[in-house]
């Protein structure tokens, strides 16, 4: 491996065996929108190689990038400018460190990938229920970093939910050794907390104590055509009213987004094609319950009151799984078509069928586009993402491109909401954290980040933009 002087002096600081070739997989992100940098790749095997590889860090004054799967999608995982930073991966870490069952706990090290946390959790006869199309790749320690949300989160809440305690290595160097087995523990400030969600601008999570939760006895899945937001909106508090505690995941998905479908992947199999709105539900019923007969009837109500027009109940897994492969694939076939502009957001329930279409009539104004708006609607989380007209390229609205992203945001933050739900801040979103965050907030998370990281070293960049050149202590590798 060719180093520079820079870089040979901050090897000659780690330990041996840590250092690992900088591919090009270690520098990109899903949509190739943003290319990464680095000057090394260290992959250390253990949290004291962890706390070593930071050590030297701060002793050289090097930036140090986390980098876990590689799934986000807010460019928390590259760093397109600045000094050289050292690129740490934890992908040697992914072990399960144990499971307790009767306690509904796990352990894992942060390289373990979400399917493996599931798997093990299976093993021992439990559910981790966190549920990511990304799951095969993303890692649990950029999960809990970026508090990553998903499908389920309706019925178990976000990462930080489902985390009991963390491992991590602070940015001196030192050992947060935290990984609690315990429900209930009122000894001070929740320095876990702090770092789930921090996207490593803190520390390095390097394992974390899991909830687990009983497998369920019996799931039930349905799409149903709805005529539009404010239908689906109704048909949730239906189905909570009805089903309270059962409902695991309740999707929204437009008629657009069926389209784009039909159009790039025409062999996924759309059960209720050209509705105008459709919802993915899914219940999960505890022992004793006939599911069928209960989803039956609750689909019954639901069309008699007309909140819907049609409804498929899944008659087994294997149709359960095309529901589902159908909502996996919408983020595919936006791919293909080609975003103008994406967003993440979330919104007051109340407020989400006046923004969609105000959010519709200002963007008709602004120009020719289409939307694909679907998402998690039982959490209030959309994915509101603008496309070209039909026959257009993303490339032609490259100078509209900024209006639309400000417009949409000051449209949701103007409601009360967020302009990110479930991915995190990173870089991407740095500006508008600054912009439109709260000033007191601002203030404390800046406190926070310089009691912690003086020197800044920490993911430089994420979430908290960086300071004008030359106003930061980093040197760079």
């Amino acid at each position: 491996m060719a180093l520079n002087p820079a870089d040979d002096r901050l090897a000659a600081l780690l330990p041996e065996g840590v250092l690992r070739p900088l591919e090009p997989r270690h520098l990109d992100e899903p949509r190739g929108y943003h290319a990464g940098q680095g000057g090394l790749l260290a992959a250390p095997r253990s949290v004291e190689e962890v706390a070593a590889v930071v050590r030297a860090c701060t002793a050289a004054r090097v930036g140090i990038v986390p980098r876990g799967g590689g799934t986000g999608l807010v460019a928390g995982s590259v760093m397109p400018l600045g000094p050289l930073p050292l690129v740490l991966s934890l992908e040697r870490m992914a072990g399960i460190r144990g499971a307790w069952p009767e306690e509904d706990v796990l352990i894992a090290d942060s390289g373990a990938t979400l399917s493996q946390v599931q798997d093990a959790a299976r093993a021992v006869g439990r559910q981790f229920p966190l549920s990511l199309a990304s799951q095969g790749t993303a890692q649990l320690g950029g999960i809990l970093s970026t508090n990553a949300g998903g499908t389920a989160v309706l019925r178990w809440g976000n990462a930080r939910a489902l985390c009991l305690g963390v491992e991590a290595v602070l940015p001196d160097g030192s050992v947060l050794r935290d990984l609690r087995r315990l429900r209930k523990d009122n000894t001070g400030y929740a320095i876990s907390d702090l770092l789930v969600g921090a996207e490593g601008t803190l520390g390095i999570i390097t394992a974390a104590s899991l909830r687990l939760a009983p497998l369920p006895q019996a799931v039930a899945t349905a799409m149903l055509a709805v005529p539009d937001p404010a239908a689906a909106l109704r048909l949730l508090a239906l189905v909570q009213g009805e089903m309270a505690g059962c409902v695991t995941a309740f999707e929204l998905i437009s008629g657009q987004g069926l389209a784009f479908l039909s159009e790039t992947l025409p062999e996924i199999r759309q059960p209720l094609p050209g509705a105008p709105w459709s919802v993915l539900l899914e219940l999960s019923l505890p022992r004793g319950c006939d599911p069928a007969a209960m989803a039956e009837a609750l689909l019954v109500r639901a069309l008699e009151q007309g909140l819907a027009s049609d409804a498929i109940l899944a008659q087994s897994g294997a149709q359960a799984g095309e529901f589902w492969s159908l909502r996996e694939h919408l983020p595919v076939a936006n791919r293909r078509i080609g975003a103008i502009s994406s967003h993440d957001i979330s919104l007051p329930l109340s407020e989400i069928p006046r923004f969609i279409a105000d959010a519709g009539a200002m963007l008709a104004a602004m120009g020719d586009m289409r939307v694909n708006c679907f998402g998690h609607l039982g959490d209030g989380n959309l994915h509101y993402n603008v496309f070209p007209a039909p026959g257009r390229d993303r490339a032609e609205y490259a100078a509209l491109r900024p209006r639309v992203q400000e417009a949409v945001h000051e449209m949701v933050v103007a409601r009360g909401g967020s302009f990110s739900a479930e991915h995190g801040v990173g870089r991407l979103k740095a500006a508008d954290l600054a912009r439109w965050g709260d000033p007191a907030r601002l203030a404390a998370m800046r406190a926070i980040k310089a009691a912690l990281d003086p020197l800044g070293i920490m993911n430089p960049g994420a979430v908290l933009a960086l300071p004008e050149p030359g106003g930061g202590p980093i040197s760079g590798g």
